[in-house]
């Protein structure tokens, strides 16, 4: 049996995100997310800190991320 986990939910989310967690909760793609790294924070790309060559994101910064998203796309 295969121990997969849904990420779709705010309480689903561990504390410390991967790009699968962020592809799987968003229903994009773990690429997608990986060029999101690329972009700058300012620009509309994901803040993130490194570990080695892994990339790891605060739920709460990913929070905040999202919602900012959410508040630039109601004022358009």
């Amino acid at each position: 049996m295969q121990n997969k986990r849904d990420f779709t939910t705010w309480d689903s989310l561990p504390d410390i995100l991967t790009a699968k967690h962020i592809a799987q909760f968003l229903g994009i793609s773990r690429r997608r997310v990986y060029e999101l790294f690329q972009i700058h924070v300012n620009h509309g790309g994901i803040p993130h800190f490194s570990i080695g060559a892994s990339k790891r994101v605060d739920k709460e910064d990913f929070k905040q991320w999202r919602n900012k998203l959410k508040e630039k796309s109601s004022v358009n």
